[in-house]
């Protein structure tokens, strides 16, 4: 039976959405759990860096990298594991990835060194940069183009939302007993997640034949790592020091050699005709936006919040859980909207309420910011920005692309928002700690919130400006 897809704005007339099979909603739930598993685990360790901090003598530009080394792990090999999945098989590359992201935390939750705990936090980033894109290449390849892939799409990131939703408040309960907890946690819900998926999702051959690019995801992990680096270590050293310098210089030339290598190389870790879909490019460019600010809104309010107004972790936990509650709602209509209206409309309404929420907390905060009128309305907008935007610019990223490079897509698109995430951290944790010590002041946090402020904002221009000179033809 063939199924038609519908233009925004439309109802379809012919043949009705067919329903799933128990089947389908089990690899579904799969996939789910999967990503409900990262989403807790981000939100609990992030809760958790301010006693990780004290316990390990760590300082705020070293916890940083807590954050940064599962987010340059996962998004400098995103597109390896993208393109991984799409040569040896995705259910294969899913479940080993996921096996290694088990036994990363567990090691994690037992380390008793700053630098040991990043490097399991790197190694884990690494196990998510295979799971990611070979889940959702999984998603992707399983439900059609169209209703069908964008209501799978909400249920996906509706799991998402709630695990970010529960680890807020686990982190907060587990921190009371232990910030080790908080990377123990997760260990039985990946063992429980590998072995339902390798009960439940179907095994299939190679999907295209070809080779790696081994040279190609060298080039782009080192070159990222180096910059981001760079700007963390800038301020200490002095932004126009040669040690700063040459880490920018070098950086720079190993992003130009992959770039030359993805040219050269008979099968490149990415294919930049991909590229030459505008939607795409936009796309790819809207969840730094997204995830570049909020991720450093986050960091930036866990750090205020705990050290500089004495907060529990788990009354912090509290106070952000508005986000991961509207998202939680929200995601779930996500599908039936852009069936509705397409996905450029729900991205500008989402980069639009992500700058509002923004501009909000700059205009209230002051110097104590007041939880009722400044901190809970910006955090219902950023709650909607997400909401609106996460599975839109997910659906947008993948949609028109051919199967056989829906991993290369997926992973694309996700190494934009983990590498964007980690970018614009990195600028925060330099802004920040250029301040010193807040001592309970906000105002030495407000550079940090102009950052996050101008990302969305740019954001939301790069969508609003297509729109509005296609408005115009």
């Amino acid at each position: 039976m063939s199924l038609t897809q519908s233009r925004p704005g439309t109802l379809s007339s012919a043949v009705p959405e067919p329903r799933w099979t128990p089947r389908l909603w089990a690899v579904l739930a799969v996939l789910c759990l999967v990503l409900f598993l990262d989403g807790l685990d981000v939100s609990m360790v992030g809760v958790a860096l301010p006693s990780i901090g004290h316990d390990l003598g760590m300082a705020t530009g070293s916890l940083q990298w807590i954050i940064n080394g599962y987010v340059l792990g996962y998004g400098g090999l995103m597109l390896l594991g993208g393109r991984t999945a799409d040569l040896l098989g995705r259910r294969r590359v899913f479940l080993a990835a996921l096996a290694v992201f088990a036994a990363a935390s567990l090691l994690g939750g037992l380390v008793d060194s700053g630098s040991l705990l990043i490097a399991t936090r790197f190694v884990k980033g690494v196990a998510a940069a295979f799971t990611a894109p070979a889940g959702l290449s999984i998603l992707t390849t399983t439900f059609p183009e169209g209703p069908q892939r964008n209501r799978a799409l909400s249920v996906f990131s509706l799991f998402g939302a709630l695990g970010y939703s529960s680890g807020l408040i686990l982190g907060g309960l587990l921190t009371g007993f232990g910030w080790r907890w908080t990377f123990l946690m997760p260990v039985p819900l990946a063992l429980l997640a590998l072995v339902v998926g390798l009960i439940l999702i179907p095994r299939e051959g190679r999907a295209e034949t070809g080779g790696q690019d081994p040279a190609g995801a060298v080039t782009l992990t080192a070159g990222m790592l180096l910059a981001v680096y760079a700007v963390v270590t800038a301020p200490q050293t002095g932004w126009t020091s040669a040690a700063t310098l040459a880490a920018f210089g070098v950086a720079a030339l190993l992003l130009l050699a992959f770039v030359l290598i993805e040219r050269r190389v008979r099968h490149p870790l990415v294919r930049f005709g991909i590229l030459r879909k505008a939607t795409t490019v936009r796309a790819n460019l809207s969840i730094v936006a997204l995830m570049g600010s909020y991720l450093s809104f986050q960091f930036m309010m866990t750090l205020f919040l705990q050290d500089g107004l004495g907060w529990s972790p788990l009354r912090m936990a509290f106070a952000l859980l508005p986000v991961g509650l509207i998202v939680a709602v929200g995601s779930p209509l996500t599908g039936r909207l852009v069936n509705r209206f397409g996905t450029a409309p729900l991205i500008i309404t989402s980069m639009t309420s992500l700058t509002l929420g923004y501009v909000w907390f700059l205009a209230t905060a002051g110097s104590s910011p007041d939880y009722l009128t400044a901190m809970l309305p910006s955090l219902l907008l950023l709650g909607g920005g997400f909401a609106f935007g996460y599975s839109a610019i997910m659906a947008q990223a993948t949609e028109g692309i051919d199967d056989s490079e829906q991993g290369l897509a997926s992973g694309l698109v996700q190494t934009s928002g983990q590498v964007g995430a980690a970018l614009v951290l990195a600028v925060l944790t330099a802004v920040i700690a250029q301040a010193g010590d807040s001592g309970g002041d906000f105002t030495a946090y407000r550079p940090g919130l102009n950052l996050v402020t101008g990302v969305a904002a740019i954001g939301l221009l790069l969508n609003l400006v297509p729109a509005l000179r296609l408005r115009r033809r």
